[in-house]
């Protein structure tokens, strides 16, 4: 295992500018998740970290090791691509021995690896198949082993489940999750889908415009978001936004959306939790309310009224559609509970986000 640093790390390529600046800690043995919209600059900073691509200035360290201009045969890392990259006319046992070969192992000690990856991935019957002959899923195992084999102190994963269908792409994050625990190595895992993020990291790193918006724990961040653009990536459906004013009732704060308008015309007051941790509540400051699909339960006595337009049934939950003080509102609720399209159902918020208008910058401290 070894953990990987990275101090003001950027990238241009010609006089763009993909990468700012990035300050970033990996701890040895974690599953780090780079995570973000397509063109943030994740795909880039996992290409540093192997060095398939040259730092434009800054320092990546391997433990005390500066790796920074060192080239990725030196660096001793797997990485387990999109692509697969097997070799079509090599058997699934020659595909995971080949660069053990290169390298010149022992025989005996390549039978050996070969065999135990096989084991720990469930490839053990599938070892003289051609990658024409497998699924998706078990083409992905045999990459995933061509790696196990190298017996690296890092692993970099390039977004590798895109290429399979929703269930086996289930499956082998599971295998990839357990593969890492049973290895107890490090590894940096790079994809577009937070609920792949959510799931897989031990510490996760939320990239926008060549930043880190946040980096921790992926609980801690999707409880307590930095700001706005993290708060709506991060969770499943996403966040919804209202904009909203501050108000005093009594010397508590409020939000009132739909400012100017009376109760009947649509507007919403809703307290600010006093536990909740936020600052800077001045009396008519702007803000965007954020409130997540799961922090709203049916109550009667609830401050919002939905007026449902649409429900997608799931199952256990619902997502429920609709329009509240004149803006599109999803929350989830209970599938044993079913609501109709036409309906008006009463909701109570059991959790609030509030962030700055211009900034985007959370509210909460």
């Amino acid at each position: 295992m070894v953990g990987v640093s990275l101090r003001g790390v950027s990238k241009s390529f010609g006089e763009t500018k993909v990468l700012h600046e990035i300050d970033a800690e990996i701890p040895s043995g974690a599953f780090a998740v780079l995570v973000g919209p397509s063109g943030c600059g994740k795909s880039t900073l996992l290409r540093l970290i192997a060095g398939l691509e040259e730092v434009t200035t800054g320092t990546i360290r391997f433990g005390e090791r500066d790796v920074t201009a060192l080239p990725p045969r030196d660096r001793d890392i797997a990485m387990v691509f999109q692509s697969y990259a097997l070799y079509p006319h090599m058997t699934v046992r020659d595909n995971l021995a080949f660069g053990l070969r290169l390298r010149k192992e022992d025989p005996a000690t390549i039978a050996a690896r070969v065999d135990e990856a096989a084991r720990m991935l469930g490839l053990d019957k599938l070892l003289d198949r051609h990658p024409r002959a497998l699924s998706g899923g078990q083409r992905q195992r045999v990459a995933m082993g061509r790696a196990i084999v190298r017996r690296s102190k890092l692993f970099l994963f390039d977004e590798p489940l895109s290429n399979l269908d929703p269930a086996l792409r289930n499956q082998v994050r599971v295998d990839i999750r357990r593969l890492h625990d049973q290895l107890e190595a490090t590894s940096v895992y790079v994809t577009h889908d937070q609920v792949e993020a959510m799931t897989l990291a031990d510490r996760l790193f939320v990239l926008e415009g060549g930043l880190v918006q946040q980096a921790g724990a992926p609980l801690e961040i999707y409880q307590r978001p930095s700001n706005r653009f993290v708060a709506g990536f991060v969770g499943s459906p996403a966040m919804n936004f209202l904009p909203a004013k501050v108000g005093r009732n009594d010397g508590r704060a409020t939000v009132t959306v739909g400012e100017g308008a009376s109760a009947a015309e649509g507007a919403i007051r809703l307290p600010v939790p006093e536990s909740g941790g936020f600052d800077g509540l001045d009396d008519g400051r702007e803000v965007v309310l954020g409130i997540r699909p799961h922090d709203v339960r049916m109550r009667a006595d609830g401050d919002l009224e939905l007026a449902v337009e649409l429900v997608e049934t799931l199952g256990p939950d619902a997502h429920v559609h609709g329009q509240l003080a004149g803006q599109g509102f999803i929350v989830c609720l209970a599938g044993s509970r079913p609501v109709a399209r036409g309906e008006r159902v009463t909701l109570a918020v059991t959790d609030l986000h509030l962030f700055d208008r211009q900034s985007g910058e959370s509210l909460r401290t």
